[in-house]
């Protein structure tokens, strides 16, 4: 299986691109975020317990969320031909459990895409996405802290899969055709 991270500052064009990568390579798309909704919706038990973290204002520990990852993951069977890490690992913590999980089914990532683009770029397409989105924290301020949270808590990771020989580097500026053009050479080009 090709088991891909999308990585990327917000605003860096992830959501445009996995749904590329999702039409190209057939692969299914696990966002973090969709799998806590579906789960507390669901009213599982790691629904349950998540939904009680978020409720107090606490961030839902990491090991919460990789049961949620490899049951959902479970869950889509040997049929696929891969996965994209959406919103997930953040933190090298997660990173690490991501590997172990995957290494337990006989499995790894086997390409991290590293969309790159710069601060001015990301704040504008933010604040444009904000437009058009509705979303309440699509805005310059919120914009800016979210930066800031990624540099400081997100960021460490590009070293991380530098290290495994797994981090492709990809310049999002521009054409998001030709973007994607250099993506999908990316993704052909892993294991």
């Amino acid at each position: 299986m090709k088991n891909i991270v999308i990585f990327g500052a917000p605003g860096s064009g992830k959501g445009t691109q996995s749904d590329k990568i999702i039409a190209e390579f057939g692969v299914a798309h696990i966002s973090t975020g969709d799998v806590l909704r579906a789960e507390i919706k669901a009213g599982s038990d790691l629904g349950q317990t998540a939904a009680k973290y978020i409720n107090d204002g606490k961030l839902v520990p990491d090991s919460l969320i990789i049961n949620m990852l490899a049951q959902t993951l479970d869950n889509l069977g040997k049929a696929i031909p891969g996965v994209i890490f959406d919103g997930f690992p953040r933190t090298i913590a997660q990173a690490q459990a991501l590997d172990k999980m995957l290494e337990e089914r006989g499995e790894k990532v086997s390409t991290v895409i590293g969309l790159e683009v710069e601060d001015a770029e990301l704040i504008q397409r933010i604040i444009a996405r904000g437009k058009t989105s509705g979303r309440a924290d699509d805005n310059e301020e919120t914009a800016k802290k979210r930066l800031d949270t990624y540099y400081s808590q997100t960021l460490p990771l590009k070293d991380f899969y530098v290290a495994q020989g797994k981090y492709a580097k990809i310049f999002g500026m521009g054409n998001i055709d030709a973007i994607y053009a250099e993506i999908s050479k990316a993704i052909k080009a892993a294991e």
